[in-house]
């Protein structure tokens, strides 16, 4: 896109190629686009078909024909931990991919050493894939509530563990993306949202 053309909103710029990952009913990504007034720039994915999107999430249809109809591109059924070999996404590069709220589900109780355990393993595979899918000069954010027990997942040291350090630590409001709405995404209260509290949008890049 022309730079005399340039939209952005927050960290996010129209001339950035952008992949966006765990979606819940693509409330954010539809909010970019519209601050782009285009999604041309974005790749958009979810964890679940078709089907269990619209089952789950009130205005999921609504998001999608805003991304269909400004040129996005849309991925159902794509594993954070595996996308790097997804067909459509394996020899693709991206400025940057975004992972909001990763969570691997309430099998425990979020104070369970084995529940922080699992969301551990979630965001360890998705920075070892999304380290392999950045450009050059790429970013990989994560937005990720920072209060207890959440900062027991220690995200930077994950990143680390991956080769990959920490550009910045940005405070999250989610007022900031207008109509954007934060999700469950796993239970009998999939399309709730949850208070987000102390929360910060982690960037990394490869060191």
């Amino acid at each position: 896109m022309d730079s005399d053309t340039e939209k952005s909103i927050k960290h996010y710029s129209s001339s950035h190629k952008i992949l966006l990952v765990g979606e819940g009913d693509f409330s954010f990504s539809a909010c970019l686009a519209t601050a782009f007034a285009s999604a041309s720039n974005i790749v958009a994915t979810s964890l679940d078909s078709p089907d269990e999107l619209v089952m789950k999430y009130t205005h999921a249809n609504r998001n999608l024909k805003i991304l269909e109809e400004l040129g996005g591109r849309v991925l159902h059924k794509v594993d954070a931990t595996t996308m790097s070999q997804h067909p459509l996404l394996y020899d693709m590069l991206f400025d940057r991919i975004v992972f909001n709220f990763p969570h691997a589900g309430f099998l425990y109780g979020e104070c369970n050493t084995a529940q922080i355990e699992l969301h551990r393993d979630l965001v360890r595979g998705f920075l070892r894939n999304a380290k392999r899918m950045i450009s050059k000069d790429g970013e990989i954010h994560i937005t990720h509530k920072t209060s207890h027990p959440f900062s027991k997942w220690e995200i930077v040291k994950l990143a680390s563990g991956e080769g990959l350090a920490l550009k910045e630590s940005a405070e999250f409001y989610a007022w900031q993306y207008p109509n954007y709405e934060n999700k469950r995404g796993d239970g009998w209260n999939s399309n709730g949202t949850f208070p987000v509290g102390a929360c910060s949008t982690f960037k990394f890049f490869q060191s």
